[in-house]
């Protein structure tokens, strides 16, 4: 299973780079916080399979990196997928390395 920083995901931003990011979490936690990436809450990836990309790189993360792992790992297996990373440490990450304010 491949993962990104999220200091790697915020030079890709950056960047304007060409990736998709997905949000795994509840719908109730994006709305407290996010960082624009798509929202499919967990349970409802799997019916939601046509919005995740194949090709191009596709970043998942959830609060703390656990869900969105797991789920990389559980989509590479079954579905195929190569080109999924999970972003360590998830959100809770991302708020205290890039966005501390």
């Amino acid at each position: 299973m491949k993962e990104i920083t999220v200091l790697e995901l915020k030079q890709l931003m950056d960047k304007k780079a060409d990736f998709q990011l997905i949000d795994v979490r509840e719908t109730l936690e994006y709305g407290i916080c996010n960082i624009n990436a798509e929202s499919i809450p967990l349970d409802e990836v799997i019916p939601n399979l046509h919005r995740i990309h194949k090709t191009k790189q596709v970043i998942i993360h959830c609060k703390g990196g656990n869900r969105s792992s797991q789920l990389v790992k559980y989509l590479e297996k079954n579905y195929g997928y190569t080109n999924l990373y999970s972003l360590k440490g998830g959100i809770t990450a991302w708020a205290q390395e890039v966005d501390a304010d």
